[in-house]
């Protein structure tokens, strides 16, 4: 992406931000006039919102990923040394074109009879003796999937790996206080400093899937490779998920379950929440951890908090520059991230956190991925069994770290 792509993806944003406001803006003063928007209103809102949300994800993608200028420039190099070779354009070699387009052609030019068995046998799609030789299909190597959505709690966490069963983590529990004396006064101990152990067991992922001997053969693509990159999108999703919530039996303690962070409920009477309760949730931790805090919420919040003003009329949501200047889209001042696991804004849910997950957050990583290919235990169904396995760690060390916003039931 050059200079004048990036200016013009940051115009577009802005425009589209505040075209946004200026919608919204319009639509609530319909809401307090007549008690309902306007229909036309709420479609352009909601076409606004899909605008902002393909520029949201350019702006976080690039964000994620971005290459340096020497590794373009080494791409651009690679890409200008093959073009620059000899005969670079040209039909493939006589030697590459496939197999079954040389027997079509010979087909095309001498008829059936021409062929062999086994030539036969590639051009054949049907028994209809009119009909029943083709040209030979496209194949395209790839395999279609659908996205996997899945929860960032690692990317904001602290991230440690280790080799036993389990991390140990000293925690002060409660201390002293300094007390005033004078001159001559006398000094007594100041009791009450303790320390106690985190602990955070490595608990353990599995998958087993069976593939035939057949389908690994005659499989285009590398069925293998696939597999690994399939076992590794869906450990990511497993452990998401417990990061967010799960129960801590026999799986990491997820944020939600924690019963030790501070939780504020949301001031209006129904299931949703107000610019001043995300506000409260900022004010609620501690200087240090909000400088260094993140919000977590889904996609369908965000859309939610795009909305919300304070009682000034200011939008708390501020559209960032990191396209350009590494500046991230902001809630009050603070990144966020979607999370796909994070609860809906609905009656008693918990729809947003806050704070400083790196401190608040921890994942211990045991194994990685270990995959083991057993070619034995299926072989009489002509199978190929893949047994893959992680221990992967989470849990909540710092609770004070974090707040979370619940809304009212």
């Amino acid at each position: 992406m050059d200079n004048q792509e990036v200016k013009s993806a940051i115009e577009s944003l802005g425009k589209t931000f505040e075209a946004f406001k200026e919608t919204n803006d319009k639509r609530l003063k319909e809401v307090e006039k007549k008690g309902t928007a306007d229909p036309v209103t709420e479609d352009k809102l909601s076409k606004i919102e899909k605008d902002l949300d393909k520029l949201e994800d350019v702006n976080q993608a690039v964000t994620k990923a971005k290459l340096s200028q020497d590794a373009v420039a080494e791409k651009m190099a690679k890409i200008e040394t093959i073009i620059s070779r000899p005969n670079f354009g040209a039909g493939l070699p006589e030697k590459e074109v496939s197999y079954q387009k040389k027997v079509f052609d010979k087909w095309l030019r001498h008829g059936k009879d021409s062929l062999g068995p086994d030539e036969v046998k590639v051009l054949t799609a049907s028994n209809d003796n009119t009909a029943g030789y083709l040209a030979p299909p496209e194949y395209v190597r790839e395999l279609i999937k659908g996205i996997i959505e899945m929860s960032p709690i690692r990317s904001i966490s602290r991230v440690r790996s280790t080799t036993h069963r389990s991390v140990q983590i000293p925690k002060r529990t409660s201390t002293f206080s300094a007390q005033w004396v004078a001159e001559s006064g006398t000094r007594s101990e100041t009791t009450g400093y303790q320390v106690g152990l985190e602990e955070i067991p490595a608990h353990e992922l599995y998958a087993l899937v069976d593939i035939s001997e057949q389908e690994l053969e005659d499989s285009v693509f590398n069925l293998e490779a696939e597999m690994n990159s399939e076992f590794i999108e869906q450990f990511a999703k497993a452990e998401g998920n417990a990061f967010v919530s799960g129960n801590s039996v026999g799986k990491p303690e997820g944020i939600v379950t924690n019963s030790d962070i501070a939780v504020t409920t949301s001031t209006t009477t129904s299931a949703t929440f107000v610019a001043n309760d995300l506000i409260t949730v900022y004010h609620a931790v501690k200087p240090d951890y909000a400088r260094n805090g993140t919000w977590v919420f889904n996609r369908t919040t965000l859309a939610a908090i795009r909305k919300l003003q304070d009682t000034a009329g200011n939008y708390v949501f501020q559209a960032g520059f990191s396209l350009q200047v590494g500046v991230p889209n902001t809630i009050l001042g603070s990144p966020y991230v979607e999370a796909t696991d994070v609860a809906d804004i609905g009656s008693s849910t918990k729809p947003v956190y806050f704070g400083d997950f790196r401190r608040g957050y921890l994942v211990v990583d045991r194994t990685s991925l270990s995959i083991m290919r057993d070619p034995f235990t299926q072989a009489t169904s002509g199978n190929v069994r893949y047994i893959a396995r992680r221990r992967v760690g989470g849990q909540v060390i710092l609770p004070e770290a974090l707040h979370i916003l619940q809304c009212k039931a």
